[in-house]
């Protein structure tokens, strides 16, 4: 904006000051005279008229005064027709005073060089013309006039690449401003996409000609007077484009104005619209409740029932199907009514007036009078119906009762005269009984059954109910047969009282039967259960308890013997009784299913099963002595090997630990007692032998030792191990002892610390408890960062599994490599020099000769991949040898 400031603040001067500068650019003036021609001619040809040469044309003032005519739209003072140069400055002077009315400054611009033909004042005033009837009304977002143009070019080619509109000059020269112009407003017209910015040529050609084909813009400039100036005139360029802007801004400005006429139109339409279809409505409403009322009006009763059901029907059909879409009617009416009222009150119309009768609450006065109508209708129908209803329900009340009572009544006779209880049994005769007391009790509830009938058929008798007679023949009946049951009733109850008295005395000794064969039978069964049930037992004790048992059961069967005579007593009193009195049984003992032969079978049975348990018991006895000689051979041995291993393995523990000689007289000693223990083997299997017998007789526990054959197996691998890995341990450390260089005196010193702080025997330390070992053998470990960072770098070395616990394997390593005089270089230097004599290597003969037979070949191995000096095969140098005895990572 500030190159735009500059260039407005400098042209404008030359705007006002035409008369004090009158030099123009050849090509500028080219390229005005063009544009402004073209533009005078676009306005001019409204008139039917166009000028060649701007300078020429306008000198008399005919065409200058048209011409402010056709863009302001306004007439003029009438020209001078005359020829003489003094009615051409009159006409020229007339144009100049109508610009000057218009608020427009004309500096040094005169009639008289207008009609002398000067081109540089004749452009200035066009140029004047053109700012203030097609430049100065331009506005945009509170702009306007050059500021307003530009602005509404910079928002329009927004959305377009390459294109950077910052003035009226140079901006254009590529001509992708004019093309984006037309595409924003008229995309259909130009292939935007297809355009190049390297191409201005074709770029303005193609705006420039369809501008003229498609938009009525004339063509004002040339393609190839923007090209070959450095910088095209800014007025040409304002001209030109103030065309597009008023081109496309008339164009959006007509199409405004057409949609709102369109828009009212289409209101006035759709009001109009509305006044229809609220008359019809309205009529069609006002017809249906005139043909409806009558028929709500209609008061005539019917005689049936099924006729006023109909009526009743039909109004409820008009309720549910007709009313409804009548009642959506008045409703969408009345807010047809308030729409239309306030559509035409915003458009400024005068208020909808319905036509007569056939206002909004016209039709609210017609539909209350539907409404009374039929409110009253819908009463009358209830009435009607309710009255029909009470006789109907009457009637069908009679039926239902009798028709109740008589399928109540249907084979109550035939039962009251049976006589089965001739031969029932006295539960039977109870029973029949207590089913005659429930009868006698629904016979006495049915009595307000038949009062009821015979009331209901009284009050239709009295209402002169239409079937009246035979409504009272069928009461009669019924009232008879009520009668006839009443005496019935009573002569079965008679009857069955005498049959009860007669079969008490029989089911007494039956019940007596019962009571006592019952248990019995239960006694025997429970014997006989015993006797065969096969028992599993596992000591000589509980062998013992049964037998003992079955004395004591041999010794109550005399008394059951008598229980079972006792009961059969009971029977043959029972059979005596029926034969005295010709009682006809119809059945068993009902309080049982136990029979005397029944009873007389168990007894037999239980007598056979007897001795046969008496030699099973001996039997299972015999073999219960045999596993408790069993039980206490193998306890004799466990009792023994079990205390040994333990012995032993606290021994091997205490060596372990104490500190008796050297090494290898520890070592010594171990290997002797490892071979003692071996020796005892011969005992571990000897036991195996004896539990193997005891598996064998499915003996699964032993009281006489608390050792298991898994206890003594477990112990015995437990005991094997532990000499083995603490000969191991001894070993590793002869071995630690001779490579590091250890005395005697600190291996016991570092043993008597291990020991010292290892107070629960394990073998091994917790990290306290290592820590405080190190701090008490002189090591240096602070409670602070840097102390416990120390104590971590311990602790990975010699607990690499982070377990939490140091062995006394991996503290004496870490002690050796901690304390034990190291080979050092200087050390290896001179064993090399003691081998090597005055040569500068070693011959694998020579550590033949020197070392033993198995490390030297060893050594020979090592050495093996390297060449000795000059090229000697199997000879070392000094760092050959070196990796040899060391290896690489050693040194």
């Amino acid at each position: 904006m500030d190159q735009y400031d500059d260039d407005e603040n400098h042209y404008m001067p030359q705007e006002d000051d035409w008369d004090r500068d009158l030099l123009l650019d050849p090509a500028w003036e080219k390229q005005q005279r063009k544009t402004f021609t073209a533009w005078c001619n676009s306005h001019l040809r409204k008139a039917g008229t166009q000028i060649d040469n701007i300078e020429e044309d306008f000198r008399d003032g005919l065409k200058l005064m048209l011409l402010l005519e056709v863009i302001s739209g306004e007439r003029l003072a009438k020209p001078e027709r005359g020829k003489m140069r003094v009615h051409k400055i009159s006409n020229v002077n007339k144009a100049l005073d109508f610009i000057t009315r218009k608020g427009v400054k004309l500096v040094s611009i005169g009639a008289e060089e207008i009609v002398d033909g000067n081109a540089k004042m004749t452009l200035g005033m066009i140029w004047t013309i053109i700012l203030r009837f097609a430049i100065q009304d331009i506005s945009v977002e509170e702009t306007s006039a050059k500021e307003g143009l530009l602005l509404w070019c910079q928002r329009k080619t927004a959305p377009y690449k390459n294109v950077n509109i910052q003035n009226f000059h140079i901006s254009w020269k590529d001509g992708l401003g004019f093309c984006a112009l037309i595409h924003r407003h008229r995309p259909e017209l130009i292939d935007y996409g297809k355009l190049r910015k390297d191409d201005p040529m074709t770029n303005l050609n193609t705006a420039f000609d369809v501008a003229e084909k498609y938009l009525d813009i004339p063509k004002m400039l040339d393609a190839e007077d923007i090209i070959s100036t450095l910088r095209p005139d800014e007025k040409a360029v304002m001209t030109y484009v103030s065309c597009y802007y008023h081109a496309f801004s008339g164009k959006q400005k007509a199409e405004t104005a057409a949609n709102r006429i369109c828009k009212v139109l289409a209101v006035n339409q759709e009001n109009e619209q509305l006044m229809e279809d609220y008359e019809k409505l309205a009529s069609d409403l006002l017809e249906w409740i005139r043909r409806t009322i009558p028929w709500l009006e209609n008061r005539a009763p019917e005689n049936t029932m099924t006729a006023m059901q109909q009526k009743l029907e039909d109004f409820r059909d008009y309720r549910r199907l007709h009313k409804p879409p009548k009642v959506q009617e008045k409703c969408q009416l009345e807010i047809n009514f308030n729409t239309l009222q306030t559509k035409l009150r915003l458009s400024n119309r005068p208020a909808f007036m319905p036509s007569e009768g056939k206002m909004v609450s016209d039709i609210a006065n017609s539909w209350g009078s539907l409404e009374g109508a039929e409110k009253g209708y819908e009463e009358w129908l209830l009435n009607e119906i309710r009255r029909l209803e009470r006789l109907d329900h009457l009637a069908e009340k009679f039926r239902q009762k009798a028709a109740i009572h008589e399928a109540w009544t249907e084979g109550k006779e035939e039962m009251l005269h049976n006589r089965d209880f001739e031969t029932a049994t006295l539960s039977e005769i109870k029973a029949l009984l207590k089913k005659h007391e429930a009868f006698e009790s629904d016979l006495a509830a049915h009595q307000d059954r038949v009062e009821q009938i015979a009331a209901i058929a009284q009050e239709l008798n009295e209402l002169d109910y239409y079937d009246s007679p035979s409504v009272n023949g069928r009461c009669q009946r019924i009232c008879d047969q009520w009668d006839a049951l009443g005496a019935l009733t009573q002569k079965r109850s008679e009857a069955l009282q005498r049959t009860e008295k007669l079969l008490e005395t029989i089911d007494q000794l039956y019940l007596e039967f019962a009571k006592r064969a019952a248990p019995f039978n239960n006694w025997m069964e429970g014997a006989m259960e015993d006797l065969q049930d096969t028992f599993i037992v596992h000591t000589i004790e509980e062998i013992q308890g049964l037998s003992t048992a079955h004395e004591q059961f041999k010794a109550t069967l005399p008394e059951a013997d008598k229980e079972r005579q006792a009961i059969l007593g009971i029977h043959n009193e029972i059979t005596k009784i029926v034969q005295t009195y010709h009682v006809n049984m119809a059945g068993i003992n009902p309080y049982t299913t136990i029979n005397p032969q029944e009873i007389n079978g168990k007894w037999d049975k239980v007598r056979q099963l007897v001795p046969q348990r008496d030699q099973a018991l001996i039997e299972e006895h015999a073999r219960q002595q045999n596993n408790e000689r069993l039980r206490r051979q193998f306890a004799n041995q466990a009792n023994v090997i079990g205390p040994w291993i333990q012995t032993k393995m606290e021994e091997i523990g205490r060596i372990s630990i104490e500190m008796h000689g050297t090494l290898e007289d520890q070592l010594t000693h171990l290997r002797q007692y490892e071979k003692s223990i071996v020796n005892y083997k011969p005992k571990i299997d000897q036991l195996e032998g004896d539990h193997q017998l005891i598996q064998e007789a499915l003996i699964f526990d032993n009281k006489h030792t608390n050792y298991t054959m898994e206890h003594i197996r477990v112990g015995w691998e437990q005991l094997l191990t532990t000499i083995a890995r603490t000969i191991n341990e001894i070993e590793n450390q002869v071995l630690t002892r001779d490579a590091k260089g250890i005395s005697q005196e600190q291996l016991n010193e570092f043993r008597a610390s291990f020991n010292h702080f290892d107070r629960d025997h394990s073998g091994t330390l917790g990290a306290e408890e290592f820590k405080a070992c190190l701090i008490s053998l002189g090591f240096d470990i602070a409670n602070d960062p840097q102390g416990e960072a120390e104590f971590a770098r311990i602790m990975s070395i010699v607990d690499p599994n982070r377990l939490g616990l140091v062995n006394f394997q991996s503290f004496i390593d870490f002690m050796s490599r901690e304390t034990a005089d190291t080979d050092t270089a200087d050390q290896v230097v001179a064993s090399f020099k003691v081998l090597a004599g005055d040569k500068n290597y070693i011959l694998a003969d020579e550590l033949r000769r020197e070392l033993p037979p198995d490390q030297a070949e060893y050594c020979i191995a090592r050495m093996a991949p390297y060449a000795g000096p000059d090229g000697v095969p199997g000879a070392l140098d000094y760092m050959s040898f070196s990796t040899a005895l060391y290896g690489e990572s050693d040194l």
